[in-house]
């Protein structure tokens, strides 16, 4: 399936009118169903699906990568269908705690059904000899936007990326930043050693996904909420905003904030 197509488009400037056509991006519904059963529908680009599959189901809580036996894009009429089959042991957990879950795109809290899941406490991220000199991050910053092939077509797609070993070694773009988010993480598995980079600002899911994969430093293009920044405190993330090729602030843990001649990755 294609994830961008040309529109008819009437452009306006310089006192003219001008037709065309634009390349935008792909949006369909994108079922999520576990051994059978509908867990969620959201609205997706329809690329890197079994990254997203993988990624959703461990950052919702419901499975690791290790207990997913199979993943199958199905089409339909209507959308697709991602159909993946958990083990045993990740299906009993799934169905004790099933919930339903319709949401537009970009939505990261939609089907929720109690204040509780809304703010649950995050995963902790375990102390990690990993540290990033400010001029690392403004150059990884710097180097996100090499790696976006749909926004750079359609000027409407979001992107998350994993800095690493000096480089980014993995990025996912989607129509949703969270889906963004969820397809990098099925990718990488692990976000431990490593910062993720993120091209919108950064809201408390966000930070509740990111815990769930084990990322150290989470770098955002944009301010973060407030709420995002408590988030982030309580789980030991070094949260960045407002990150440019050539500044940043911190919100959280500056301790990870090496001076240039002495940061490392574990």
């Amino acid at each position: 399936m294609k994830t961008h197509r040309p529109m008819p488009r009437l452009a306006f400037g310089q006192g003219r009118a001008f037709e065309g056509s634009r390349e935008l991006p792909e949006e369909v519904a994108v079922a999520i169903s576990y051994n059978g059963s509908t867990q969620a529908v959201m609205m997706a680009t329809p690329a890197d699906l079994t990254d997203f599959a993988l990624g959703f189901s461990l950052t919702e809580g419901i499975a690791t990568p290790d207990e997913v036996e199979t993943v199958e894009v199905v089409e339909t009429p209507l959308g697709l269908d991602l159909q993946i089959w958990l083990r045993a042991e990740a299906e009993a957990r799934q169905t004790a705690r099933r919930r339903s879950m319709a949401g537009p795109v970009g939505c990261g809290l939609c089907g929720i059904d109690s204040l509780e899941q809304a703010l649950r406490h995050p995963r902790a991220i375990p102390e990690q000899a990993f540290a990033m000199t400010p001029r690392q991050i403004m150059a990884a910053t710097a180097a996100l936007t090499q790696h976006q092939p749909l926004h750079d077509t359609t000027r409407a797609a979001h992107a998350a990326a994993f800095w690493q070993d000096g480089r980014i070694i993995a990025a996912r773009e989607d129509v949703g930043r969270h889906n963004a988010l969820d397809k990098l993480i099925g990718a990488v598995r692990d976000g431990r050693g490593g910062a993720l980079l993120m091209t919108c600002r950064i809201s408390i899911d966000l930070v509740q996904k990111a815990a769930a994969a084990g990322f150290p430093v989470m770098i955002g293009a944009s301010a973060p909420t407030a709420a995002a920044v408590d988030m982030a405190d309580a789980a030991g993330i070094t949260l960045i905003g407002l990150a440019r090729d050539d500044r940043f602030e911190v919100f959280t843990h500056p301790r990870r904030i090496a001076p240039e001649e002495s940061a490392h990755v574990a």
